[in-house]
């Protein structure tokens, strides 16, 4: 099957240097525009690929489900991307033979010294390298959220996600909450070294030359049912009651419902906002990644009523920047806030605390500068690129040796 054939990578990667720790990520997305959308999974891969670019390794990211078979450089990053194999019923077990085929011939080159991947469908079940060991770091199963979502997960993705954890030769969590969250869906007893998303801090940094606009508050990510999106309009309805003047901005892509089948999870929102409230709302549909910076700095407030999280990113760039944050208050959230320390975990079905708590940062300027201020020195100390990189080559070492 001409699909199935594995090109000859040898004379387009580079030179191998001995010494030298060669890291490879299997992804199915990766942010770059010659491979198409991608979301949190593909910006951690990138901000850890950057670090570990700066501590002397090697590292390529091998991409899955590409239009074509390419290799290209993104910042001293290899980037191969990979075609499946098409053919009825059998395309997800003949990819994965393909992706082993590569994974040993790049070991067997010694241009790679381990694969770490997701926990994202499984891709890595029935890929049994022969000597090549496979790292998997939860960032959140398909299983996973929707346990957390109190909805039916597809049988498949569930039997590859497990298969792929039984099999791997070792794990990473991002969160003590995902780790212990995934072996009780699963039934597995598994050994999870935690170590979170990073962000470069250098990228996420307040700027002085953007005012911020009084009595603003902004949500930043997908419009999406399990990140509090359809709890969010009554939050805003009690927070309206409290300061006539608050804006809500949200920012971000308008994710279809699975639940209710909505194609807009944006239309669902906007009758459960009262009439007064609505009028203040701003939604500005995605941006640009880069430009993203300019509406937290603008920001009065941030808030992130989730409900299915593993480590959110969102909430680690808006401390970055200094912003006061107010959170849910489940499972993974103290691993990112300290509650009244560096921002507020409310429940966010409780609408009027949350709102109450919003109100509070809005009116007590102090209060705001001393969460923000706190937020950028736990970012800086927990999840700076330069911290989770260190981590994450240490952890590999120790798997090698």
């Amino acid at each position: 099957m001409k699909n199935n054939s594995i090109p000859d990578y040898s004379a387009l990667s580079s030179e191998d240097r001995t010494g030298v720790m060669k890291i490879a990520f299997l992804t199915p997305e990766y942010p770059h525009p010659r491979t198409g959308s991608s979301g949190g999974i593909g910006t951690s891969i990138r901000n850890l690929a950057k670090g570990l670019l700066s501590e002397n390794c090697q590292v390529r990211v091998l991409v899955y489900g590409q239009k074509e078979e390419s290799i290209f450089e993104d910042d001293g990053i290899c980037i191969q991307q990979i075609k499946n194999v098409k053919l009825k019923g059998l395309s997800w077990y003949l990819t994965r033979k393909k992706i082993e085929k590569i994974i040993n011939q790049l070991y067997k080159e010694k241009k790679i010294d381990l694969v770490e991947a997701p926990d994202w469908t499984g891709i890595t079940s029935f890929i049994q390298p022969k000597k090549c060991p496979i790292v998997i770091r939860l960032n959140g199963s398909d299983t996973y959220f929707c346990n957390l979502d109190g909805r039916a997960v597809k049988w498949k993705n569930r039997f590859h996600e497990k298969v792929a954890l039984k099999n791997a030769d070792a794990l990473l969590s991002v969160s003590q909450f995902t780790a212990d969250k995934t072996n009780k869906v699963f039934g597995l007893k598994k050994q999870f070294t935690i170590i979170p998303n990073s962000i470069d801090i250098t990228s996420f940094e307040r700027s002085m030359t953007i005012p911020e606009v009084p009595n603003t508050v902004l949500y930043f990510g997908s419009l999406i049912r399990k990140k509090g999106l359809l709890e969010l309009p009554y939050i805003f309805n009690e927070l309206i009651k409290l300061n006539p003047a608050v804006k809500l901005i949200l920012v971000g892509k308008d994710v279809p419902d699975i639940i209710s089948g909505s194609s807009s999870t944006w239309q669902m929102m906007q009758p459960l906002f009262s009439e007064e409230a609505l009028q203040n709302v701003n939604y500005l549909e995605s941006v640009p990644y880069q430009e993203i910076q300019k509406y937290i700095n603008e920001a009065t407030v941030c808030v992130f009523p989730s409900f299915a999280e593993a480590l959110p990113v969102s909430w680690i760039e808006a401390m970055a920047m200094q912003k006061a944050v107010v959170a849910s208050n489940i499972g993974w959230a103290t691993d990112v806030i300290d509650d009244e320390v560096n921002g507020f975990l409310i429940d966010p079905k409780n609408h009027l605390e949350y709102a109450s708590k919003i109100s509070t940062l809005l009116n007590n300027p102090s209060l705001r500068q001393q969460f923000g201020i706190l937020g950028r020195e736990k970012v800086i100390q927990k999840f700076s690129v330069s911290v989770v990189a260190e981590q994450s080559l240490a952890f590999y070492k120790s798997l090698i040796k």
